[in-house]
Formats: C-alpha cells, structure tokens, sequence
C-alpha cells in the first residue's frame, strides 16, 4: 500500500505562525482569550469567501477549494520513475518497434501518458506529437493556476475585509460612548478583526497559493519530461541519451 505523501511543513508552518503569535501575546501579558472573537472571524473569513465568489465562477471557486489539499498532501510526482519508464519503452521500441508498445497502454492508468504513447504507437510524427501535448500542458497548467489565483485573491481581500471590520468594530464603540461596559468588545472586534484579515492573507491564504503553483510547476516538468521522451522515441534516439536528457530536467 502506498503512502500518503503528507507534506509536514505545511502543518509545521501553520504551527509555528500561530505559536509565534500566541506566544508573543502571552509575552506582553495578553490572555490569549482576546484573540478568539467569533464576530471578527465571521466578517473576514464570510467577506473574503464572498468577494472571491463574486470574481470566479462557480466551477473556478471549486477546484480552488480542491486544490487546497495540495498544500497538506501533494500529488505523487515520481520524476525518477519516469525517466525508468520512458528509457524502458524507449529499449522496448528498439527491439521491436514502436507497435511494440501497443500492449502497456492497457497498463497505463495516467491519461496524459496513456495520450502520448497512444499517438506514439498510432506513428504521429515527431512534431505532431509535441505540438499536441504542449497544447495539453498549456491547457492543463492555465486551468489549475486558476484554481492557485483563487487563494492569491483570498489573500489580496482579507486585509482590507480585516480593516472593514476594525471600521465596524470602531462604529459600534461610538454607538455606546455613554456604556463603558460596551467598549471593550467592540474595541476587541475592531482590532482583532485586523489581525485576522493580515494574519489569514500572509499565514495561509498566499502561502498556499504559492505552494499550488509550485505544485503545477512541478507536474509541468514531469509532463514535458514524458513529451520529451516520447518525441526522442519517435525519432529512434538512443535509449542512453534519452536518459541523459531526462535527467536534465531532475537536475
């Protein structure tokens, strides 16, 4: 059974943000108390998720919403089998041709792999081939990038729905000037609704926006290895240099 690739430094920096903050809190004899108002988090998290609602549709705001596994379990991304896979089918096609390798595509669970050896098998030319499956990559990375702007956004929104809080927070003091004992939780919504906005845009938001596109970025590469590969098998290169080549795009 394969493990799940957990990415721990994601957990690890969402533990290490908080603690940072709780700790300084605590530091300058805050009560960590302070820090949890409902109120603040329900104006920044609903204003944020709102106002990227409004700028994606609906389809583009769910696979932002998928694509934030990615930052805790990253897709298995296997360069190195991939160089063993594509070197093996490289040998194979050597023996005995490319309509040798008509029998893996029943083995072949990946469609963009399954794709390109298929078009390999059927003699596209070279060229064909690669124009093809750049298409392909070009489609897929400007898909799920979209899906990575959606979070950037989340964090472009949050801290100024942070300061709209802090506004309504103020708003609400002076309403009940004449009732101290009102002052201090609409003083504490005001500004923890700041901190909210920041904290959520700098500590999770654009971090995992950014990890996403590092995510893409990576299986880009390991798309245009496969694409490579299958180009080099197609003009009957040799298996060891199509290997050295490959692993030109690991180094």
């Amino acid at each position: 059974m394969n493990k799940i690739p957990i990415d721990v430094t994601t957990f690890v920096g969402i533990l290490v943000a908080l603690g940072a903050i709780v700790g300084g809190q605590i530091l300058e004899g805050g009560h960590v108390g302070a820090l949890l108002q409902l109120t603040a988090f329900i104006i920044v998290i609903g204003g944020t998720m709102g106002a990227i609602m409004i700028q994606y549709s609906l389809p583009a705001f769910l696979l932002g919403i998928r694509l934030i596994r990615w930052a805790f379990v990253p897709p298995s991304l296997d360069f190195e089998g991939v160089v063993e896979q594509i070197v093996t089918w490289s040998n194979t096609a050597r023996r005995g041709g490319l309509l040798s390798l008509e029998p893996i595509l029943l083995e072949i669970e990946d469609p963009f792999l399954k794709k390109g050896l298929q078009m390999l098998v059927d003699g596209a030319e070279p060229e064909r081939l690669r124009e093809s499956l750049e298409v392909e990559i070009s489609a897929y990375e400007e898909h799920y990038r979209l899906g990575a702007k959606v979070w950037e956004s989340a964090g472009g929104y949050a801290p100024t729905i942070g300061i709209l809080g802090a506004v309504m927070g103020l708003i609400h003091v002076m309403e009940n000037l004449s009732d101290p004992s009102k002052l201090g939780a609409g003083i504490a919504v005001a500004f923890v609704a700041t901190i909210y906005g920041v904290g959520s845009a700098n500590l999770f938001f654009l971090p995992v926006s950014n990890k996403i596109k590092t995510m893409i970025g990576q299986e880009v590469v390991r798309r245009q290895m496969v694409v490579e590969g299958l180009v080099s098998i197609a003009n009957g290169e040799n298996p060891r240099l199509i290997e050295t080549k490959l692993r030109g795009f690991i180094a």
